[in-house]
């Protein structure tokens, strides 16, 4: 149950400042019927990035975590695999290797951990996955790797007639194993990358889908404007990255009339996370730093704006 604290204050992991007002006084402004800012419900569309946005994302992105623990987990089970690439590369730590000719051995990982099974093998493995993976440096659970104030946030708006979506990056099949019980994000407000799902009828002439290896959409930066009109259909009024491939979605979604709000996470807390923007191999955040202040985009600083940063552990 909550606390009287947290019942009078919707966002108590979020410190009291500029930040935070900025978006408790947004919420309020689209919401109050006869307002000159009032948007109706259906209307409401707030769109989140995932990777560095509602969970971490260092040292790798945890879907690459996912692909090389997968790999490793079927060359135990088969070890003659250990001879054949990418196997070879993911169980020898050669992280050149697996970033030379353009990434092709880490490609070849994804491919290897991410296609020729059903829809439902894989959302299965990603769970499984979930349930006894440890980051390696704080040796939590992944699903305890989110941000605590991002949930607190996606509550506010949900009890405030928004529909929330995650529009990132990452795999929409991986997203969708395990949004819903995460974040409360159900698996149809999931935009990702996604690979060529096929239709077939199965064992037992059971009907199926089945995942192939090809690539269909990458829904990043230019591709995140693409996936919101072609999945969304709506241009969300509030939009929350962190890293340069959420400018385009951010420009987009602040560039229609009316109300609008961008957000963008700065990572600069390198005590209870990770501190890193421009020079940054993963989450690298620059040009959309850089347009903020011209555009009217709120940069959460998280050493200044978030008093905790992850859930208490269990």
């Amino acid at each position: 149950m909550p606390s009287d604290a947290q019942a009078a204050d919707p966002l108590p992991s979020w410190r009291d400042g500029r930040t935070k007002q900025a978006i408790l006084d947004f919420v309020a402004r689209v919401t109050k019927q006869g307002g000159p800012d009032y948007v109706p419900p259906a209307e409401r569309i707030a769109v989140f990035d995932n990777d560095g946005t509602l969970w971490a994302e260092k040292p790798v992105y945890f879907q690459a975590q996912f692909a090389l623990d997968e790999i490793a987990r079927k060359a135990k089970e088969n070890p003659a695999l250990a001879r054949q690439e990418p196997y070879r590369s993911v169980l020898a730590k050669d992280l050149k290797a697996l970033a030379a000719d353009n990434h092709k051995g880490l490609l070849q990982a994804l491919a290897v951990t991410h296609a020729n099974m059903t829809t439902e093998e894989f959302a299965s493995r990603v769970q499984n996955w979930l349930k006894t993976a440890r980051h390696p440096v704080t040796k939590r659970p992944y699903t305890e790797m989110v941000y605590q104030p991002q949930l607190e946030l996606l509550a506010l708006l949900d009890k405030a007639g928004f529909r929330t979506f995650i529009v990132s990056g990452g795999g929409v099949e991986f997203m969708r194993a395990f949004a819903d019980k995460v974040y409360g994000v159900p698996p149809e407000r999931v935009v990702g990358s996604s690979g060529v799902v096929t239709f077939r009828m199965g064992k037992n002439g059971k009907p199926e889908l089945y995942k192939t290896a090809k690539v269909e959409f990458v829904d990043d930066g230019p591709g995140k404007p693409v996936g919101i009109n072609r999945f969304i259909g709506r241009r969300p009024i509030l939009a929350f990255g962190n890293s340069d491939g959420d400018l385009q979605m951010l420009q987009y979604v602040t560039g229609g009339p009316g109300p609008r709000l961008g957000l963008l996470v700065h990572h600069t807390d390198g005590a209870r996370e990770w501190a890193y923007d421009r020079k940054s191999p993963v989450g690298r955040l620059d040009k959309a730093l850089d347009e903020a202040p011209a555009r009217g985009w709120t940069v959460v600083d998280m050493k200044q704006d978030w008093k905790e940063v992850y859930p208490p552990a269990p």
